[in-house]
């Protein structure tokens, strides 16, 4: 018995963080974006992934504590973005300037991290 509550936890845990992560990649707005001299952040994630969550919380709150910086995420099972970007993991995380790539990471969550990452690009 207590290993079917834990297994019920899991499943619940991992549809409250699936549920808050969408898809706002638009090439049209990326472009953009990047036209209007934007710095640009693309994030990757997958369903019932717990770090591309804590990932997404911190870019959350980064759009409120930057400016002139414009947000995108997607699905990574999404083939033809995934391509795009040249992404093969959930939790990448990549920043645009200029027209091109400047940054990019694998599986980073932490808000220091990422906040450098973001000021270095600004």
């Amino acid at each position: 018995m207590k290993k079917f509550l834990t297994y019920v936890f899991c499943i619940f845990a991992f549809s409250l963080n699936a549920g808050a992560k969408e898809t706002t990649y638009n090439k049209v707005a990326f472009d953009k974006a990047l036209s209007d001299g934007k710095v640009v952040v693309v994030s990757s994630w997958i369903k019932y992934c717990t770090s591309c969550a804590s990932q997404m919380k911190v870019l959350k709150k980064a759009k409120k504590d930057f400016d002139n910086v414009e947000y995108f995420a997607f699905d990574v099972t999404n083939k033809e973005i995934a391509q795009f970007f040249n992404v093969q993991y959930q939790t990448t995380l990549l920043i645009f300037k200029d027209n091109k790539e400047v940054y990019r990471s694998i599986g980073e969550t932490t808000k220091e991290l990422i906040y450098d990452a973001l000021k270095s690009s600004i």
